[in-house]
């Protein structure tokens, strides 16, 4: 075992004896000093009260952490901390002498050259660590990575602190990059501002920068999205540092990761009201529709985390569910749920479903998603969106469920699609039933969700994988995105909400052009637009928009207590006549009669927004709930 090594062992027992020679050797060279090296008539003294200035040190400098606190990364607070241990010390050792010692014959000057020497010999000591560290290191830095830091706030001078104490990330940094003309050319812990996004790239090249860390928390998407086509530079690799409140609060370790597609959208990270959602949850027993989907699986995981008595997982996907199943009993083993198989176009299973679990909140996330498959299917979306929907509808009010939660798309706002029309249709049933029901019924509208199996960001990544082309719709089509764990945090916020009757729209922040998505997707990929990927254009699919919406034309948002939560006021329907129109379109649909299945959609949708009078109070008709027990 070599000296280092064992030094290094052994470091706590050589700071404190390194201390101690500092405390005796502090008190005499007081003597010294205050008598010009000749102090041997003050021997007997130094010797009588020596022993009482080491255990008083010793104690105080416990007390404020002397002994214990790194000395090559000392900072501002440890040194205040010696600051207080000498002075305290000093009291202590002035007030052992009067009161206790009644030692006379001390020069006062002896305790402010003691205090001062003692103080400058601790201070000194740990001022040579971080030099000697430094030397050190320095030899190592010639082989670090080159590295720039975007924003030069508080998250930026984490990153750096970690860089500088951190050997082992191998990494040197250079200096800052940060909007704010007021830190130009300032120097934050040795390292300088450069200036401005603008020059990025004149950095890069000057000083052969290898990689550049975003260290911006509060950026907007559209700020972080402009940063990725500035640093989209051959041979440069970008990395995001995590948010600086999750660092705070001991969510997150200063740990780099690689650009994620969600980074691309800057948005906030979601707060929710926990004790609201948990009175909502905890303790209750909760069925899940879709469960192995994106959205369903998600709201799965987040509702566990919230204790319900009792979680139901129903989808028809057999692979997806199972998996599912293995993830919350390894995370949740003190969970109990049960995972169904099925459809939830089967009547005889949701009567098996609801009379076995009882379910107390249901969310029905199944759905046919895509957009073109479901031009090309009519038919199958009105079975699988529309009479899916009415069967649980009319199974939660008959088992009297509390909630029940529809999970919507914007596509359902002046709907161009059969997807987004059978969503709308979906969520005038859910209001025209909610009039005099026990249960509470409810729908939150959202976009599209970035990572989601049905999102465009998976079709891309796996174009590129290829070499390309990325195939983009159209250069102007536009959508709202959101992470999925944001949407489903705020869809079980929403439901702790209401009240019954409303449809819930989040905040979707503002919509992003596909193609500049791609383009940061090719660049994050770290490839070139136009030397390794192309992009092409295809033109819009059958029922597409250039733009997506998140409200009717009739509606009105109104403001809740959340931020990024609004409501569409309860619309009147005539429940009649709409349950009377769902029933044809459920027999054209068994007939697989296409045409005649979207005619009667724009019929449904058509008459809807022609109606001048409307049922203030719509009734609940006995002969639905006996309709569905019949069916069962």
């Amino acid at each position: 075992m070599n000296l280092i090594h064992f030094i290094t062992r052994k470091r706590h027992f050589f700071v404190f004896v390194t201390h101690l020679v500092i405390i005796v050797s502090s008190y005499l060279l007081a003597f010294c000093l205050r008598f010009d090296g000749h102090f041997e008539a003050y021997y007997e003294l130094i010797l009588q009260t020596l022993i009482a200035l080491l255990v008083i040190k010793i104690i105080i400098f416990h007390y404020f952490q002397v002994f214990t606190s790194s000395l090559r990364y000392a900072s501002i607070y440890d040194l205040w901390q010696v600051l207080k241990a000498n002075t305290s010390a000093s009291i202590f050792f002035i007030v052992f002498l009067v009161l206790i010692h009644k030692a006379s014959g001390m020069p006062r000057s002896i305790f402010f050259l003691d205090w001062g020497i003692c103080l400058g010999l601790t201070t000194l000591l740990r001022f040579l660590a971080r030099v000697i560290r430094g030397k050190t290191l320095f030899g190592k830095r010639i082989l670090f990575k080159k590295t720039l830091i975007i924003g030069a706030g508080e998250a930026g001078i984490m990153v750096l602190r970690e860089y500088q104490n951190n050997p082992g990330i191998n990494a040197e940094v250079v200096g800052f990059i940060d909007d704010d003309k007021t830190k130009k050319n300032i120097h934050i812990h040795g390292v300088m501002v450069y200036g401005g996004r603008d020059v990025i790239s004149e950095v890069v090249e000057k000083f052969g920068i290898q990689e550049i860390v975003i260290a911006i928390p509060s950026a907007s998407g559209e700020t972080i999205r402009d940063i990725i086509v500035r640093c989209d530079i051959p041979d440069v690799k970008v990395k995001m540092a995590p948010g600086f409140h999750k660092i705070l609060s001991g969510e997150l370790e200063i740990k780099l990761r690689e650009v994620r597609p969600e980074d691309l959208l800057g948005r906030q990270t979601v707060k929710i009201d926990e004790k609201e959602v948990s009175d909502y949850l905890q303790g209750k027993r909760i069925l899940v529709t879709g469960a192995a989907g994106s959205i369903g699986s998600e709201l799965c995981r987040q509702i566990a985390t919230f204790v319900p008595r009792e979680l139901v997982l129903f989808d028809h996907n057999e692979n997806d569910i199972y998996f599912l199943e293995l993830e919350l009993k390894s995370k949740f083993p003190n969970l109990e749920f049960s995972a169904i198989m099925g459809d939830v176009k089967d009547p005889g299973l949701l009567k098996h479903v609801f009379t076995k679990f009882k379910p107390q909140i249901v969310f029905h996330a199944a759905a046919f998603k895509h957009v073109p498959l479901m031009e090309q299917s009519p038919s199958a979306a009105v079975k699988n969106n529309i009479i899916a929907t009415r069967n649980l509808i009319y199974a939660s009010e008959h088992y009297q469920v509390e909630s029940f939660v529809f999970i919507s798309t914007d596509k359902a706002v002046n709907p161009s699609s059969i997807m987004g029309a059978t969503k709308r249709i979906c969520e005038m049933m859910l209001q025209a039933k909610s009039g005099k029901s026990h249960t509470k019924f409810m729908a939150v509208r959202f976009g599209n969700v970035l990572g989601s199996k049905g999102s465009v960001v998976p079709l891309f990544r796996k174009q590129i994988e290829e070499g390309g082309p990325v195939t983009v719709t159209h250069p102007d089509v536009r959508r709202y995105f959101m992470s999925i764990s944001e949407a489903v945090l705020l869809v079980l916020q929403a439901s702790s909400l209401g009240k019954g009757g409303e449809i819930f729209l989040l905040d979707m922040g503002e919509p992003i052009k596909i193609v500049d998505l791609a383009k940061d997707l090719i660049s994050l990929s770290g490839l070139r637009l136009g030397r390794d990927v192309n992009i092409e254009f295809t033109g819009l699919r059958p029922g597409e928009k250039l733009y997506e919406e998140l409200f009717l034309d009739r509606e009105r948002d109104m403001v809740t207590n959340h931020n990024k939560i609004y409501i569409s006021p309860p619309w009147e329907l005539d429940p009649v006549v709409l349950r009377k129109q769902v029933k044809e379109l459920e027999n054209l649909a068994h007939i697989m009669s296409e045409e005649a299945v979207v005619d009667k959609i724009h019929t449904i949708l058509q008459s809807f927004s022609d109606v001048k009078t409307a049922i203030k109070d719509p009734v609940i008709f006995p002969e639905l709930v006996d309709s569905f027990e019949e069916g069962l």
